[in-house]
């Protein structure tokens, strides 16, 4: 137990809080839960009732979040085995008894999605009109047109790359498609090795064929191969097979001794191109000796190799959901609603956003409400307005185009104060957000890069606005990323507002996170590292000693990920007093709910459905009060502890209405919602004859489409 608290020592009242419980009869594994979230992805692939280039779109999703798996999770197991680490996690297993589970689970999930796409959704897409034909069966015409498109497309970008005592083993970059070539020379016993790279920079189905309602694909790798010996004259081919390696991305950095934080990171990107791989997929045809001889070249384990029979890498299923001419077979187009607030902006001619957030506190729902038409117009208008004279604003990730960067960029050489704090560490994202930050400092902005050891993951914006009473400052809190496109596919909330007490805290964390305030204090703000871990101990302390009063004592959170030890242990206490305790939890879950004598009252829901579900939101009824908090933070040791997360209260009366509203529709889904049973195991909510469904999403994307907001009149008085 000992060894464990070395890794999750966290200060409490000038110590180390004591965590009590381990093992796996108190804790789920934290890389098998996440393995459970793939499953449920997987799931939405096989549903019937999704669209066709919906579950195919699903298939690519569950592909390229097991790329992320293996390079994150997967990679930093590694690195603890191949260093020795025997310790114990929470859950009671070993890095290596992870490892041997996970690729036990993962084995299985291959074997499924693989099935589910070529012998369901591909025969599907056929009768669709969607034919994805084999180099072979193509007919002469076709075939030539093929032909024509790898003479003039692919050969003459492509660099066949030998094996011999003149020429290394070639690197092999990360996610890349390569052909094992084996050939020799006519009349010669000596077999040689080549490796031919599928170019990433093309598609990976070319259409041949394209008609009204049907379209005929080829894959590129397929064509390569049909084609392999024009790059080897005078040898015979014997064998040409496909292989893609992962690599690690979870790389060991001690950012207190970086001179230059944002070199640092730039030196990771370049190590992590060469980073150990922690994967090897391979056609199960290719022959055994070709197979050994990768092994041993890319310095892999044999648990580290997976055979499968056909195409690889099928994270590029997305690619056929782009096809034109197939929308029937997609989602009915969404289009994000202007928020009512911006309806009655307009009908009484206020003449800017700021007047708007003047006249009272509003929350936006992202996808429903336009991402556009209120966080990203708050930004603009800041930028454009000649009554701001400062904007300050968290950045982790964005879009590579992104209009609010744009806008920042425009206010600094307008020479208004911008400050910017840029996320280096957020990632996959790093080399978009080191080139916005050059951009930034170019034009004249204060960038910031945080405080060494943390990451700073909370989206917060201020606005200093110089209006005829004096200084104002408006605010936004967000659950989710100031990035435009994934706005429109993640489920989050935006809190807009002008509060003193709040925009007075948010001016703090600021100072925090670009000087030196290691004691700041705040009035309202929950703020991680500091102060939220015991804040939210005291509030989930306060339902139980309601509970043990019998008073109405309850809980309901929800939040991407719950997996700190310390939370889960107080929930199980808050439970075994009586709490009546929901979570909604969309991705990894260590708790194990209403479990007899330990979560009785803990229930624990999980909704998949078209949008990522994304934000952020906690309840306490706290003897009546009702307290409500968004904002970034999971209930994650890395949330509470390693990074800058803010959870923002929600005091205003008709804000905490659909607060309530939103999380009491979560838990009567009888559509997307999932149930996590004490096994470990989720079982999706079936409706009960009779019932009315309930999808989430559809159900406000069906209200906000129609003008009507599901709670009639919110907003009347703003």
């Amino acid at each position: 137990m000992s060894e464990f608290l070395n890794e999750y020592e966290i200060q409490k009242n000038g110590g180390p809080a004591e965590l009590n419980l381990a093992g796996m009869d108190y804790f789920l594994n934290y890389e098998l839960s996440w393995l459970k979230f793939n499953w449920r992805v997987l799931h939405e692939a096989q549903d019937l009732s999704n669209p066709l280039l919906e579950r195919v779109k699903f298939i690519g999703i569950v592909c390229s979040n097991l790329d992320e798996f293996y390079q994150k999770r997967v990679g930093g197991l590694k690195r603890q085995f191949h260093a020795g680490v025997t310790e114990l996690s929470v859950d009671g297993l070993t890095p290596k008894q992870q490892l041997t589970a996970i690729r036990k689970d993962v084995g299985k999930m291959i074997s499924f999605y693989r099935n589910c796409f070529f012998n369901n959704l591909m025969p599907a897409m056929n009768q669709e009109g969607i034919r994805i034909e084999r180099y072979r069966n193509l007919k002469s015409d076709l075939r030539s047109k093929a032909d024509h498109y790898f003479q003039t497309q692919l050969y003459p970008i492509i660099t066949p790359l030998a094996v011999d005592e003149a020429h290394p083993f070639p690197f092999i970059s990360n996610k890349s498609r390569s052909l094992a070539v084996k050939l020799k020379q006519p009349g010669s016993d000596e077999y040689f090795f080549a490796r031919v790279k599928i170019p990433a920079n093309r598609p990976r189905w070319i259409t041949l064929e394209k008609s009204s309602g049907s379209v005929t694909l080829l894959s590129t790798s397929e064509l390569i191969k049909a084609n392999i010996s024009s790059f080897f004259p005078g040898m015979e081919i014997i064998s040409a097979h496909i292989f893609r390696v992962t690599r690690n991305a979870d790389l060991k950095r001690n950012e207190e001794e970086a001179d230059d934080l944002l070199e640092m990171i730039e030196d990771e990107l370049r190590e992590r191109r060469f980073s150990e791989i922690v994967r090897l997929e391979i056609d199960r045809e290719m022959p055994d000796d070709v197979k050994q001889y990768l092994i041993d070249q890319l310095k892999i384990k044999k648990h580290d190799l997976f055979e499968m029979d056909g195409p690889l890498g099928l994270a590029d299923a997305t690619q056929l959901y782009d096809l034109e001419g197939f929308n029937h077979l997609k989602y009915t187009p969404w289009t994000p609603a202007l928020h009512p607030v911006f309806k009655h902006q307009m009908e009484e001619d206020l003449p800017d956003i700021f007047s708007t957030i003047r006249k009272g506190d509003f929350i936006v729902h992202h996808p429903y409400h336009s991402f556009e038409t209120s966080t990203q117009r708050f930004i603009e208008e800041a930028a454009n307005d000649p009554k701001v004279l400062a904007i300050k604003q968290t950045l982790y990730r964005t879009s590579s185009d992104s209009p609010g960067m744009h806008a920042l960029i425009r206010a600094a050489e307008a020479d208004k104060q911008v400050a910017v704090l840029v996320e280096l560490k957020a990632r996959f994202d790093e080399e978009r957000n080191i080139s916005w930050a050059q951009k930034l400092e170019k034009a004249g902005a204060h960038v910031s890069y945080g405080i060494a050891g943390l990451k700073i993951h909370t989206k917060l914006t201020i606005v200093v606005r110089e209006e005829h009473d004096g200084l104002r400052r408006y605010i936004h809190v967000g659950t989710g990323n100031y990035h435009p496109d994934t706005a429109q596919l993640y489920e989050d909330l935006g809190f807009f507002t002008c509060r003193e007490d709040l925009a007075s805290d948010v001016s703090d964390i600021f100072n925090l996170l670009t000087g030196y305030a290691p004691d700041q204090t705040y009035n309202k703000m929950l703020v991680a590292p500091k102060r939220m871990r015991n804040h939210l101990m005291e509030l989930i302390q306060h339902e139980i000693d309601a509970a043990k009063r019998g008073e109405n004592a309850q809980i309901i959170g929800k939040m991407n990920n719950l997996e700190d030890p310390l939370i889960i242990q107080k929930l199980y206490e808050a439970s075994q007093a009586g709490v009546q305790i929901d979570l909604i939890v969309r991705s990894v879950c260590r708790l194990i709910p209403q479990k007899k004598e330990l979560s009785d009252n803990i229930r624990v829901h999980a909704i998949i459905g078209r949008f990522l579900e994304h934000s952020r939101c906690y309840y306490f009824h706290h003897s009546g009060e009702d307290k409500y908090f968004i904002g970034s933070a999971d209930w994650m040791h890395r949330n509470l502890d390693a990074r800058v997360e803010v959870l923002s209260p929600i005091e205003n009366n008709q804000l905490k209405r659909y607060l309530k509203f939103f999380l009491d529709l979560y838990l009567k889904d009888n559509r997307q919602r999932w149930i996590l049973k004490p096994s470990g195991k989720y079982k999706k909510v079936k409706r009960i004859k009779g019932e009315d469904e309930i999808s989430v999403h559809k159900f406000l994307m069906d209200h906000i489409k129609n003008g009507t907001e599901p709670i009639p009149g919110i907003y009347d008085s703003i």
